[in-house]
């Protein structure tokens, strides 16, 4: 399973009054990354719908695990990589780490589902995006159905 990591400076107003990374910028750097993500796989903005039909998804849900605090300034990886991709929705599994080793500040997973734009309800993704996304899946094959 492969996997995608950006490196992010961490600065001074990304601190709370104890001078470690506030909670809400973890979630805003696993953000950052997706986005280079979808940039790495050639779908880095926003599309006319033949060229990227996978591009109108929703969160559903985010968890986050804050194991250890980021204290101060400086700099931090945040890896990302595919948890599960069911019929209609992807679970993208993040751990923000220290450049230096690979014990986790923090992790967690966000699900994702896609929609139809016009009815706003969920459907399948493509055989393209499923081809695409594949060697970052973690459960591989994909399931047959979704819940």
């Amino acid at each position: 399973m492969r996997f995608h990591e950006e490196h992010h400076g961490v600065y001074f107003d990304d601190l709370d009054a104890f001078r470690i990374l506030h909670n809400a910028r973890y979630l805003l750097l696993m953000e950052r990354t997706i986005g280079s993500f979808w940039h790495h796989l050639g779908w880095g903005t926003i599309a006319d719908d033949a060229d990227n039909p996978d591009q109108h998804h929703l969160v559903r849900a985010q968890e986050i695990s804050y194991e250890r605090a980021v204290r101060g300034t400086g700099k931090v990886r945040c890896r990302i990589w595919i948890e599960r991709l069911g019929t209609t929705s992807l679970t993208i599994g993040f751990a923000i780490l220290p450049l230096d080793e690979d014990r986790p500040h923090a992790r967690g997973t966000r699900t994702l589902v896609k929609i139809d734009m016009v009815h706003h309800k969920p459907i399948p993704w493509t055989a393209e995006f499923r081809e695409r996304v594949a060697p970052y899946c973690h459960d591989t094959p994909p399931p047959a159905s979704d819940g």
